[in-house]
């Protein structure tokens, strides 16, 4: 006979589940207990997580893409009480100054939920004589020196894109859904587009997350920079008039730096790359958080968005 938690007999008849406990259910193993000793069971809830790290800076002149911050999804499940701390990762830094020749962008920060996972920050895109960085995203390769873009971390992201000979462009950024593409041989000058990245639909709305920076040209004698495209996601454009930074809270690659003879400086340094994004959504309500998320609804379901980082309690 089975007994609620006030201790009073409510039925003499077997409890049986008819839904998982990741759907808000007791488990089999709680109903059994709950049904032959009267124990009061736990209700299981859970939360859909996308956790996107900040973005890899572009490397200096002729410079490779950043690679796109790590993009991870999933389900995790929670008890009643519990608090997540929530880390947001910045984007890398950009290589090289105006004036001179550069070196490798800096890579990404992590962004992580505690006790959940940890997504990688996007790898620095290669310089002047500087190799590029591995990381949730590789960067890719700059002229000068190792021209090979880098490698991304699986699960997460990709390749970056390899960089041309005789100093003529860098390779693209990796992407959470593409490699960066290498330099563009037929039209010597120009680099690699960024790897596209992810789409998501978390929010209730289809977005793309952590695209990959686009390499750096050169535009001089014998040399036409005509532009390359950033990823799908955030990821920054190169053309001969400026490197673009990854767009803020997608995780998105910051842009290679260019060579270009008709303007002064010649030099131009990369871009930055996109801060990261962490947002959950559940059937659940909030009972506390910090750090500021941006709270919606889609339906049923309660979404938090994370550019900044905090905690959330449950």
């Amino acid at each position: 006979m089975s007994k609620n938690h006030q201790g009073n007999i409510i039925s003499s008849t077997k409890v049986t589940p008819t839904t998982s406990a990741a759907s808000g259910i007791w488990s089999v193993q709680e109903a059994k207990t709950f049904t032959e000793k009267g124990t009061w069971p736990t209700l299981l809830t859970t939360f859909d997580y996308l956790i996107v790290a900040g973005g890899g800076g572009g490397g200096g002149t002729i410079g490779g893409g950043g690679g796109a911050g790590g993009y991870l999804t999933g389900t995790h499940s929670i008890n009643t009480g519990t608090t997540y701390t929530v880390t947001v990762g910045g984007g890398g830094t950009f290589g090289g100054a105006s004036g001179v020749l550069g070196g490798a962008g800096s890579s990404g920060n992590n962004s992580s939920i505690s006790s959940v996972t940890t997504s990688t920050g996007g790898g620095g895109g290669g310089g002047y004589t500087h190799n590029a960085l591995s990381g949730g995203s590789g960067g890719g390769a700059g002229n000068g020196s190792g021209e090979v873009g880098a490698t991304g971390t699986a699960g997460q992201g990709n390749d970056g894109g390899d960089a041309g000979g005789a100093f003529a462009a860098g390779g693209g950024g990796g992407g959470a859904g593409a490699a960066g593409s290498d330099y563009n041989s037929s039209t010597s000058g120009t680099g690699g587009d960024g790897g596209d990245g992810s789409q998501s639909s978390i929010t209730g709305t289809a977005t793309y997350y952590a695209g990959g920076g686009a390499g750096g040209g050169r535009n001089d004698t014998g040399f036409t920079n005509n532009g390359a495209s950033g990823g799908l996601g955030g990821g920054g454009d190169s053309s001969a008039s400026a490197a673009s930074a990854g767009t803020a809270n997608t995780g998105g690659g910051g842009a290679g730096g260019f060579l270009d003879t008709a303007q002064s400086p010649t030099y131009q340094p990369g871009a930055t790359g996109g801060s990261g994004v962490v947002i959950i959504r559940t059937l659940e309500t909030a009972t506390a958080t910090t750090g500021s998320p941006t709270t919606s609804t889609d339906g049923s379901y309660n979404i938090y968005k994370f550019t900044g980082s905090g905690s959330i309690t449950f």
